[in-house]
């Protein structure tokens, strides 16, 4: 799920390489980080938080299927 995650940043950024992802957490519950350059954090929020909200669907169905619970946070460079 992290490589997930990253993937869907690094082709939503405009600086790729300061994409960074940490994983947290054991069994069935995992919480994953996501940090992008200053400039590129509207583009992974949206406008209204649609973006981020949209990650989240897509990381909830991958993770159900895998049998697991994940949170996704956007951190503040």
């Amino acid at each position: 799920m992290k490589e997930l995650i990253e993937y869907i940043a690094k082709s939503l950024v405009d600086h790729p390489e300061k994409v960074q992802v940490s994983e947290s957490g054991g069994g069935s519950r995992i919480r994953i980080e996501l940090s992008v350059a200053k400039d590129d954090m509207g583009r992974v929020i949206g406008k209204g938080g649609k973006v981020a909200n949209s990650i989240r669907a897509l990381l909830k169905v991958a993770a159900e299927r895998a049998g697991k619970q994940v949170t996704l946070d956007v951190m503040e460079p």
